[in-house]
């Protein structure tokens, strides 16, 4: 399997930021991390090993991001307001750095966004406040409301990175229409903390016309044997 990591100093995040990529072409898959999760974790954890003959036949090429936890909505020594800000520059990281980087490695148009637990939230956020740079959205286990994180605090920086406020208020035809063309996969515990929120916003998207597929799967389901096994199901196309 073709492995390569890349490390550089992100102007837009201050610092080094390393990236793990596997495979030489196909669908280009951005692996968001879990809650302080690293770009060696789905190897280790064997999702990546579970897809290979897809990475090795070329039909899935994995980027397997680091996390920026400590300066976003997981950085509790910063004021809330401080905390967005960073995670929006995670965003912007994601656009203005990763995303030039996967276009000259692979031309592949399509694009898709996973990730478990805290993942799944980056997932869902990133990838319904830019439909128009995704083509699907596997999240696994997936928070989607951050308002817990936020303590009471709001502005428009948590507003437009939570996908529970602004998917609510969407309105514009172009982004609705880019919203309904992806093809979203929401896959979560029976008995997981995160199953309401999970079933809200499968809810609220197709109030506005946004297909989509929620998977309750039985029990707690929220550890790496059963992400191992979604992934295997939802983006291997097999049980």
């Amino acid at each position: 399997m073709h492995k390569e990591h890349h490390c550089w100093f992100s102007p837009t995040l201050g610092k080094h930021q390393d990236l793990l990529v596997y495979g030489h072409a196909g669908a280009k898959v951005i692996v968001f991390p879990s809650t302080r999760g690293r770009h060696w974790d789905w190897e280790d954890r064997g999702l990546i090993g579970e897809l290979g003959e897809h990475v090795h036949r070329g039909w899935l090429q994995f980027y397997c991001l680091d996390n920026y936890d400590e300066w976003g909505w997981y950085g509790h020594h910063l004021p809330v307001g401080e905390r967005c800000r960073g995670y929006q520059r995670y965003h912007d990281y994601l656009n203005n750095e990763l995303y030039p980087l996967m276009e000259k490695k692979n031309p592949n148009p399509f694009v898709i966004l996973t990730g478990a637990s805290f993942g799944g939230f980056h997932a869902l956020s990133f990838g319904l406040k830019y439909p128009q740079r995704v083509g699907r959205i596997l999240a696994m286990s997936a928070l989607c409301d951050i308002t817990k994180f936020c303590y009471g605090f709001h502005n428009e920086c948590v507003y437009l990175n939570n996908p529970m406020e602004f998917i609510s208020n969407e309105h514009e035809p172009h982004r609705l229409d880019a919203l309904r063309r992806l093809d979203i996969i929401m896959a979560v515990g029976a008995t997981d903390y995160n199953v309401d929120q999970n079933r809200r916003l499968s809810g609220l998207l197709w109030s506005k016309g946004i297909g989509n597929a929620l998977r309750v799967w039985d029990g707690f389901s929220h550890d790496w044997p059963h992400w191992k096994h979604m992934i295997r199901l939802y983006m291997g196309g097999h049980d």
